[in-house]
């Protein structure tokens, strides 16, 4: 282990299925100025085997036990998002540099909180918004700055998930369904695609907004037991950026074919797509998780062709998947070079709090049927 290696403790860290398995671990390995040291989940035995299997030299049942281990510098959430605000204060009270996933908090005063706390104890905070960190969202941002567009003059996104397009939905995902858990449409689609698009064409500033759910009741597939939803699985926005440019938003779950996201950008002189790449799996659709490419044209014919990711908004060494892994290895990346120079460029909780605010200002829309000025 090198001496400036950054030693990461993971919260959520199942051996048998999750976020860390899927992307967090295969991120880390990938990035010499990581080392997993600590793993920690709700049962000895599941924190013993994930130790065992991800080559952790640690494993807790304690978060604040990680948290204060000497051989901790980093701790990683991965949890259920009520679950938040507990293991956040654990490690910020043990004045360790966290890395939260997205969202940060189930509500906004809680992430309020925690952004407050971070910002006293003075060490590296990060939420995991990982679309800000797609080599194909970075390439079109940049396309964009360098006027391929022209003046951007609209922004229109689609974006449909598979999930709860079949007979049945599998129980371990069941409590998104559950709107008072904080991880269903609105918050994760909406929370990562929103702030996709401000991270490209600029905030937005006003909104109209539209929230209904359309499948008000599954069957858990493994036990047939059927279970009401309340957290929405429609999204409908209208909106302004700060340039003046139309904002147009579809969310959608229970897509039962071609789930998928297409991002298009208009201006004045040319016209861009982001759209997903089919892939196997469900994971492909998602804004933050899928497998973008980058197309484009600036001939009256409108004829999009593929404008191919330059290396360079690659930043992590080795062959990683875009799938999934890429997106959170790049914003690992980002934060080990805050880490160790003091800057504070990764993505932070008061980066999380305006996404909250803003999911605030969709509800409030959807609610009261006006439009909403949002400053954030």
């Amino acid at each position: 282990m090198a001496a400036n290696t950054i030693r990461v403790g993971i919260l959520g860290a199942s051996p048998d299925r999750g976020w860390a398995s899927t992307a967090h671990v295969p991120a880390l390995r990938a990035l010499p100025e990581y080392e997993l040291t600590a793993v920690g989940t709700s049962r000895a035995d599941s924190a013993r085997k994930a130790a065992e299997l991800f080559g952790a030299a640690h494993a807790f049942t304690d978060a604040r036990q990680l948290a204060e281990h000497p051989e901790v510098d980093l701790v990683t959430i991965t949890v259920k998002v009520p679950a938040h605000v507990e293991l956040v204060r654990a490690a910020l009270d043990a004045g360790k540099h966290v890395y939260c996933e997205w969202p940060l908090t189930a509500t906004t005063e809680q992430a309020e909180e925690l952004a407050s706390v971070a910002a006293l104890r003075g060490v590296h905070h990060a939420i995991g918004l990982q679309s800000r960190y797609s080599p194909a969202i970075n390439h079109a941002k940049a396309l964009i700055a360098e006027g391929y567009v022209g003046r951007v003059t609209s922004v229109n996104v689609y974006s449909a998930r598979g999930k709860g397009g079949g007979v049945g939905i599998p129980s371990w995902s069941a409590y998104t369904l559950d709107q008072a858990n904080g991880a269903g449409l609105v918050e994760v689609g909406g929370g990562h695609t929103l702030d996709a698009v401000e991270h490209l064409a600029g905030r937005i500033t006003e909104l109209s907004a539209g929230l209904s759910v359309q499948r008000p009741e599954y069957t858990i597939a493994e036990t047939g037991e059927r279970i009401d939803v309340t957290s929405p699985d429609q999204l409908l926005l209208a909106g302004t950026l700060a340039g003046g440019a139309a904002l147009s938003v579809h969310l959608h779950d229970a897509k039962v074919s071609d789930a998928r996201t297409r991002v298009e950008i208009a201006g004045t002189e040319g016209d861009l797509a982001i759209v997903s790449i089919e892939e196997s799996g469900g994971l492909a659709s998602s804004i933050q998780i899928g497998n973008l490419r980058v197309l484009g044209t600036r001939d009256a014919s409108g004829v999009l062709r593929e404008l191919p990711v330059p290396d360079r908004f690659r930043t992590v060494p080795g062959d990683l998947p875009d799938l999934a892994v890429r997106n959170i290895a790049e914003l690992y990346a980002q934060l080990a070079r805050d880490i160790r120079t003091g800057s504070r460029d990764t993505a932070d909780f008061a980066d999380g709090v305006r996404v909250h605010r803003l999911l605030d200002a969709v509800r409030r829309s959807s609610v009261t049927g006006t439009r909403v000025t949002f400053a954030g």
